[in-house]
């Protein structure tokens, strides 16, 4: 097999806004495509013409984005996602709003110019303390999250975009974020068709063009290899037993969970001897890394570690993706989709929740909704590190109080100077204490604790997956992208609630 068909198989991300000289000539040589972030997107013109340019060095380029239609979000990092995210979703339980979400989604990537979403999210988030799934996830019922998911995968495909569901087969029973560790979910096969399958199993009925693995070990499955790495997961559990035969993608192999023990390359050949088809290798990409990959790659053919075989396996099903993804366009544009002009943000359907019916979602304990009223008010915004999967993006209601009331004071405290700023606060003040997975965190406890014994009256939001105390989740969101934030900023204006 040609370096062309080893490219072929890639799928970096690349520093900057317009596309490097590298990116093209690979692309030119025939490289499989781009994943884009948020660092790449500067305005809707902007995108379009990048995009523009990765299809003239390559008309058959896969164009990606993790675009979930709430916290991650690529296309909307500067304002929040104007969608309220799969765990309101899932709440709401509707899944006329869950396609209506889904087909705006859709609609947006197709007018970017982009052709597979990273999306949706068909984890069941069954360990509520998950440091990395939370509220990407449609809920830890699997028949409530398989039959959203498979609503998402159709309203999306119906816009002629491929989505990607994961994490195959289910990150939501993890401690640890695959970023950053190697997780494990140490689980019997019976308790993941219960379980973690289910959504999966829904989803590929559904008709998912690809489906994203995830960097997790399955000790009564595979003690050996992360699910990216095994061939009885990818093989036997996706491929066999629920029938899946279109394009398996890994996750991110610059991830620790992928490459931190045998570097990037390595970990590339072993995810294509395992059964993937696509590898998307990460951010920030360079030339010398995919040259790198491409190396040994190579040598792994001539060596026997790679076959010719499953390469070219590999090879047809990215091709037949192509064309599956030009037949959905082709039956978009006859439906009437646009496929240019549409506006980020500006996708309107009659089943799209606005900010009542997100608000509708919220769990808010009857002590706070008693005391929810009055003057006094100061907001402490509760900035923690996010994890990476989510990034830097806007968060929260800030900027809707700030934009249309109630104009309440905010003080931003973080791990390290909550202690220094709660001191100077006077002791009459009623504070709003908004931060995300709040019990999870124990320096928040600490500071939730510490203002009870201060302050008379302290609510505590919770904008990600709440725990199960309501002293630091008196208000839960399940979501911070824009649209939820706004819909609280809503909730706090007709409440009365003013500084």
């Amino acid at each position: 097999m040609s370096r062309q068909h080893i490219l072929g198989t890639l799928l970096p991300g690349f520093v900057g806004t317009t596309l490097p000289e590298w990116v093209e000539r690979m692309l030119r040589e025939g490289l499989g495509g781009v994943c884009l972030f948020h660092e790449n997107v500067v305005s809707p013109t902007q995108l379009r013409e990048l995009t523009d340019a990765i299809r003239a060095a390559n008309p058959d380029a896969l164009i990606a984005v993790d675009e979930e239609g709430g916290d991650v979000t690529r296309l909307h990092g500067e304002s929040g996602a104007p969608f309220p995210g799969n765990a309101v979703l899932g709440r709401l339980d509707d899944l006329d709003a869950t396609r209506a979400v889904a087909s705006a989604v859709g609609a947006e990537l197709r007018a970017a110019g982009v052709n597979i979403d990273f999306a949706p999210d068909v984890d069941v988030n069954s360990n509520p303390r998950n440091p990395v799934i939370g509220i990407r996830s449609f809920g830890s019922d699997p028949a409530l999250v398989a039959r959203h998911g498979a609503a998402w995968v159709e309203a999306l495909q119906a816009q002629g975009v491929a989505a990607s569901i994961k994490h195959f087969p289910g990150h939501g029973d993890t401690a640890q974020d695959s970023h950053l560790a190697l997780p494990s979910v140490d689980v019997s096969l019976e308790t993941l068709r219960e379980r973690e399958l289910q959504p999966f199993a829904a989803a590929v009925r559904a008709g998912a063009f690809t489906v994203m693995t995830s960097h997790i070990l399955l000790p009564q499955l595979d003690p050996g290899h992360p699910a990216t790495f095994s061939a009885i997961v990818l093989d036997g559990l996706l491929r066999d037993e629920l029938g899946f035969d279109g394009v398996i993608v890994s996750d991110a192999l610059d991830m620790v969970g992928a490459s931190g023990e045998t570097g990037i390359p390595t970990a590339a050949v072993q995810a294509l001897a395992a059964g993937c088809d696509l590898l998307c290798i990460g951010t920030k990409n360079t030339e010398q890394q995919l040259n790198e990959i491409v190396d040994r790659v190579s040598s792994a053919l001539r060596d026997g570690e790679l076959t010719v075989a499953r390469l070219a396996e590999a090879t047809v099903r990215l091709r037949q993706l192509g064309e599956r993804i030009r037949d959905a366009e082709a039956r978009a544009d006859g439906a009437g989709v646009p496929a240019t002009g549409v506006p980020l943000g500006r996708v309107e359907a009659p089943t799209m929740p606005d900010v009542r019916r997100v608000a509708s979602a919220f769990s808010i304990a009857p002590s706070v909704a008693a005391e929810l009223h009055g003057s006094g008010w100061v907001v402490l915004r509760l900035d923690t590190v996010a994890n990476i999967a989510v990034g830097i993006s806007a968060w929260g209601p800030f900027a809707a109080l700030e934009a249309s009331g109630p104009r309440l004071p905010v003080i931003a405290v973080t791990e390290e100077d909550w202690n220094e700023r709660i001191g100077h606060m006077p002791s009459e003040a009623s504070l709003l204490v908004i931060g995300k997975d709040n019990q999870r965190r124990p320096w928040v406890v600490a500071l939730v604790d510490e203002l009870r014994t201060r302050h008379e009256r302290v609510v505590s939001v919770d904008m990600g997956w709440p725990g199960d105390d309501p002293a630091y989740a008196g208000i839960a969101t399940f979501g911070a992208s824009g649209l939820v934030g706004a819909a609280f900023a809503d909730l706090l204006r007709e409440s009365g609630v003013r500084a």
